[in-house]
C-alpha cells in the first residue's frame, strides 16, 4: 500500500528498533526456530487471504512460502501474522516478523527514514479509484464533492489531496483501517468512492456479490511499486530475500516451472540455469544456503508467472491482465539481474 505519515521521533524509533532487531543475524535466527515469521495483510483478495480451511493463500503468501522453502526445505514452514496498514511496520521493525510481504509501496521515507529494506518490485501498481455504476461517473474529475474510504496509516490521503487540489475539486475523506472496513462503509453507501491501489480494488470488487455494478475508473493518479521488505542492518537476510525474488523471476524467462524443475536442472545447457539451480557453482553457499536453494523455491510455488497466474490471473475471480507484470521478454517491466 503506501507511505507512513510519522513524526521523527517516531521514525527514529523504528530505526533503532530495526538495527536492533537485525543484528543478531536473522537467517541464524529462522533456521533455530524452524520457522518463517511473514507479516501479510489482513486479508485482499488474490493476495493473502485465509480459505475455507483457513489456510493463507495468496500472490503476497506464496512469496513466504518460496522464501521458507529455499532457507528451510519446507515451504509450509512459515507463521503468517496479519498485519493492518499502521501495524505492518511496527512488527517488522520490533522483530515480530522477519518479513513484510503485504502489497507495500517502495518510497524514499521508507527506505531511507524508517530503515527499512525492499527487495525487490513483486507488483508495478497505481492508486485508484471505484465506484458504483449507479453513480453515473466515467473518469475521477467527476467526482467534485464525494465521500472517499481512505486507508489510514497510508499515502493515500496524500496522493488523493494532491489530486483534488490540482483538478480544483473538494471531497469529504472518510478514514477506515483495514480493507474489510473499507469494503464495509463502501457497500453500505457511507462514501461514494474507495480509493487504493487499483490491484486491491479489483481484489475487493471481485468479493462482491454483484461484481458488475462497480466499476474502477481509468485514472491512475500515482506510482505504487508494491514489494517484500526486510530491516535494514541484515545484509545477508536482504540478499536471500532478493535472490528469491529474482529466482522465480528469471525462471520465467528461462521456462522453468514447478513441474520442470528437476528435469531442468538435471538436463539444461543453459549456463544460467545450470548456476541458478544448484548444479553447477556455489551461489546459495555465498547467502548461508543451499547451492538448490532457487530449485527448492520454484518447485514450491512455481515461477513468478505461475504464482500470478494462480492468484491474480485473468482465470480467477480478481481477473487482472499482467500488463507491467508480465516478463521483459513480453513486453513488461518484470525484470531480474543476472544469475551470476
Amino acid at each position: 500500500m503506501k507511505k507512513m505519515i510519522l513524526p521523527v521521533t517516531l521514525s527514529a524509533a523504528f530505526a533503532v528498533s530495526a538495527l536492533s532487531a537485525a543484528s543478531a543475524g536473522t537467517l541464524d535466527d529462522v533456521k533455530e526456530r524452524g520457522k518463517l515469521r511473514c507479516a501479510v495483510s489482513t486479508g485482499l483478495a488474490g493476495f493473502s487471504y485465509t480459505d475455507e480451511n483457513g489456510k493463507w493463500q495468496g500472490f503476497d503468501v506464496d512469496y513466504c512460502r518460496a522464501l521458507a522453502a529455499a532457507v528451510l526445505g519446507d515451504p509450509d514452514a512459515v507463521d503468517f501474522t496479519p498485519a493492518t496498514g499502521k501495524t505492518r511496520f511496527t512488527a517488522l521493525a520490533s522483530g515480530e516478523v522477519d518479513i513484510l510481504s503485504r502489497n507495500t509501496t517502495w518510497t524514499f521515507s521508507r527506505d531511507a527514514d524508517l530503515k527499512f529494506t525492499f527487495l525487490g518490485v513483486s507488483y508495478y501498481d497505481g492508486q485508484g479509484f471505484m465506484v458504483k455504476k449507479s453513480l453515473g461517473v466515467a473518469s475521477a474529475k467527476e467526482l467534485d464533492g464525494a465521500t472517499v474510504c481512505i486507508q489510514t496509516g497510508t499515502t493515500t490521503e496524500l496522493n488523493l489531496s494532491d489530486y483534488f487540489t490540482a483538478n480544483n475539486m473538494s471531497y469529504e475523506p472518510l478514514p477506515i483501517e483495514t480493507n474489510t472496513e473499507g469494503r464495509a462503509n463502501y457497500l453500505a453507501d457511507a462514501c461514494d468512492v474507495y480509493t487504493t491501489d487499483a490491484s486491491g480494488l479489483a481484489a475487493t470488487r471481485a468479493t462482491f456479490e454483484n461484481a458488475g455494478d462497480h466499476i474502477i475508473l481509468p485514472e491512475i493518479i500515482s506510482k505504487e511499486p508494491l514489494g517484500p521488505l526486510v530491516r535494514q542492518g541484515d545484509d545477508q537476510w536482504a540478499d536471500i530475500g532478493r535472490w528469491v525474488l529474482n529466482a522465480l523471476n528469471i525462471a520465467e524467462e528461462k521456462g522453468i516451472t514447478a513441474a520442470n524443475a528437476d528435469d531442468m536442472a538435471a538436463n539444461s545447457n543453459d549456463p544460467e540455469i545450470k548456476r541458478m539451480l544448484g548444479v553447477s557453482g556455489e551461489m546459495g553457499a555465498s547467502l548461508g544456503l543451499g547451492n538448490d536453494f532457487a530449485l527448492a523455491a520454484i518447485k514450491a510455488v512455481g515461477n513468478y508467472g505461475e504464482v500470478f497466474e494462480r492468484h491474480l490471473g485473468t482465470q480467477t475471480r480478481v481477473n487482472l491482465a499482467r500488463g507491467l507484470n508480465a516478463t521483459w521478454t513480453e513486453g513488461g517491466l518484470q525484470y531480474a539481474p543476472p544469475f551470476r
